[in-house]
């Protein structure tokens, strides 16, 4: 049986606003989890001074479980308002960060297997694909976990993620640079220098204005249509997409779904080359019959033959 935890009342919120939300509140809330594996579920005022919420229990999580944390949504932690900076930053497994409101900069930094879901006030007059929702450098350097993001991100979204999936409105400039790892799906605009230094990874872009290519920095990168690139890459973003809107309501996310024949084709996706091109070698050795860590040694020296790669094209 789950833990549920309602709302606390207002001196014990206030008691918490300028110290750790994780110390005052959220480690007390999640012991259960924490100690047994009991499902917790929390809703909880947040304000911009409580600062990387969930890190420490996070943290607590990791010592006790490990690595692997716990299975999906064992803590599910909905809090309202406006996030302080690095929200979930290093947030194992198992913990789900559900915010009704908006977030400072460094959203999901480092996170590692968490998963979070942002979305405008219910009753908001302003259009959430067309408004800023979190700060800049959102899950700076994030290995693992998802989150979906109804609002449009600031620059630098995702710099040197290696393995986070993420579904957001908007970027601004500098998106996915250093990205080696992971998928990013942005659902409109995105600023300038889209992709600099991507070494890894896929994003995929829904182009709504046509000038996404002349945001695109394309020295380490090729950009396809998705119509283009088969069935199986057209089913994951679709299914990232209905994901998307169903835990956080997105309209434009509902009106693509609604018009999907119709927009398609407006969709980029954006592969690095180096990525490509060892994507295309273990295609190979696993034709072969190799698996495992002898097909990754194969891809390996194949690539290593490869003079696109040691020609730097």
């Amino acid at each position: 049986m789950g833990e549920e935890v309602g709302s606390f009342c207002q001196k014990e919120q206030d008691h918490g606003l300028e110290k750790s939300l994780d110390m005052t509140m959220l480690l007390k809330l999640c012991k259960p989890a924490i100690e047994r594996g009991a499902k917790v579920h929390a809703e909880l005022p947040i304000i911009n001074i409580n600062r990387v919420v969930g890190t420490i229990t996070g943290s607590e999580l990791t010592r006790k479980h490990g690595s692997q944390g716990l299975p999906e949504d064992t803590i599910h932690l909905k809090f309202h308002g406006s996030a302080g900076q690095s929200l979930a930053a290093f947030c194992p497994p198992g913990m789900t960060f559900e915010l009704e409101g908006d977030a400072n900069d460094y959203v999901g930094k480092g996170l590692s297997g968490a998963k979070i879901i942002i979305y405008p006030p219910k009753g908001s007059s302003f259009k959430a694909e067309e408004n800023i929702l979190i700060g800049n450098v959102a899950f700076y350097g994030a290995t693992t976990g998802c989150a979906y993001i109804n609002g449009i991100a600031g620059e630098r979204f995702c710099v040197r993620n290696s393995g986070v999936r993420t579904v957001v409105e908007g970027v601004g400039d500098h998106g996915c640079e250093y990205m080696t790892g992971g998928q990013v799906i942005v659902l409109g605009e995105t600023g300038r220098n889209f992709a600099a230094g991507m070494s890894g990874g896929t994003a995929y872009v829904y182009d709504i204005d046509g000038l996404f290519e002349k945001r695109l920095n394309k020295e380490m990168v090729n950009l396809y249509r998705l119509i283009e690139c088969g069935d199986k890459d057209i089913a994951n973003v679709k299914a990232e997409i209905e994901k998307h809107v169903e835990v956080t309501g997105s309209e434009r996310g509902r009106f693509l779904l609604e018009n999907w024949n119709t927009e398609l084709p407006k969709f980029f996706k954006v592969l690095p080359r180096d990525y490509e091109r060892m994507l295309e070698c273990f295609r190979k050795v696993e034709e072969q019959g190799l698996s495992g860590d002898e097909a990754a040694m194969a891809a390996f020296e194949e690539n290593l033959k490869d003079l696109a790669r040691v020609g730097g094209n």
